[in-house]
């Protein structure tokens, strides 16, 4: 028998069926949703669709430059997988690290004009893939519901407080 940390016994709460079929509907199209957006930007722009998301938070930070930790943060990863992924973008010649002048052990990324052209001509196919995938097979008001939806959970699940596991500080 489980126990809470007050001593009061505890049962698991289990998925009813309905409960069931939902939780397993929103993995798998998820699981879809995710694959053919990366075949996608894998096929027309030679990137996974996580690099994608950097460049595009880089392209809207102030002269397209954002602390590491504020872009870790902001694309919910560890720093290891960014620092990667920043190499990455790096190598092709689309980010560029800098030193912070405000924190001598900090960095910026930059997204350079390559990577702006890059992004640039991948924004429109990225976004065709999105709409044929997602909208497309929505009524407005199923796109409202999902927005709220995904809102609440949001909201639900975002990290708050000091001992908070937040994937950016590991």
């Amino acid at each position: 028998m489980d126990t809470a940390p007050n001593g009061v016994s505890e049962q698991p709460r289990w998925l009813s069926d309905d409960e069931q079929r939902v939780w397993r509907a929103y993995l798998h199209a998820t699981t879809l949703l995710e694959d053919h957006l990366d075949r996608q930007l894998q096929r027309d722009a030679g990137m996974p669709h996580v690099y994608y998301g950097l460049l595009v938070q880089l392209s809207q930070a102030p002269r397209r430059r954002m602390r590491m930790t504020e872009l870790a943060k902001d694309a919910k990863i560890t720093r290891s997988r960014l620092s990667h992924a920043v190499a990455r973008l790096e190598k092709n010649g689309w980010v560029r690290r800098e030193d912070c002048p405000s924190d001598k052990r900090g960095q910026n990324a930059f997204l350079t004009e390559e990577g702006y052209e890059v992004l640039r001509r991948s924004a429109p196919g990225h976004v065709a893939a999105v709409r044929q995938a997602l909208f497309d097979r929505l009524s407005p008001e199923q796109v409202g519901q999902l927005g709220e939806i995904m809102r609440v959970m949001a909201e639900g699940l975002q990290p708050a407080g000091p001992d908070a596991d937040l994937p950016w500080l590991r």
